[in-house]
């Protein structure tokens, strides 16, 4: 069976789950959707200043992971998937996860971006358990979480140890 929902494309869960489209681009569609969020943390942390940016950021990304649940689970269920490759609103909110200690800085954006495509491909544990054992949208969103919280940690030690 396809990867494409059974939705029109302008369905609020098919453009959420999609991230607007990107995630229908052809080949590595989560590398697209992760890409596709940089421009928005940017923009967020911008718009709130230096000393509430990194708190916002963070709350948008849980709030892209509570949206995440409904809009991934609906996909889904549309294409008889459990985690179609077109959905990367786990890739944004796990991205945006991962950029809360980078503030806007370019550099930490690609040291975060690549650390997050890593940790998301590996899955180390116990995200690896969660992409197996977790049904649904709690299983296509948590396991990217999980990555961006790794991601996160790579992106605050390389701030405080290296630059």
């Amino acid at each position: 069976m396809s990867d494409r929902a059974g939705l029109p494309f302008l369905h609020p869960a098919s453009l959420i789950a999609t991230w607007f489209g990107s995630g229908l681009l052809p080949i590595a569609p989560g590398t697209w959707g992760s890409a596709a969020a940089l421009p928005f943390a940017a923009a967020i942390v911008w718009a709130s200043g230096p000393a509430a940016g990194p708190w916002v950021l963070l709350a948008a990304s849980l709030l892209a992971f509570l949206v995440g649940l409904w809009a991934s689970a609906r996909y889904a269920e549309a294409c008889d998937k459990d985690d179609p490759g077109p959905v990367v609103i786990d890739e944004v909110a796990g991205q945006w996860l991962t950029l809360v200690p980078a503030g806007l800085d370019p550099l930490l954006y690609l040291v975060g971006f690549f650390a997050f495509r890593v940790f998301d491909v590996l899955k180390p544990w116990p995200a690896n358990w969660m992409d197996r054992a977790l049904k649904g949208g709690l299983g296509i969103m948590l396991d990217d979480m999980v990555a961006g919280l790794y991601a996160a940690l790579v992106c605050f030690g390389v701030k405080t140890w290296i630059l």
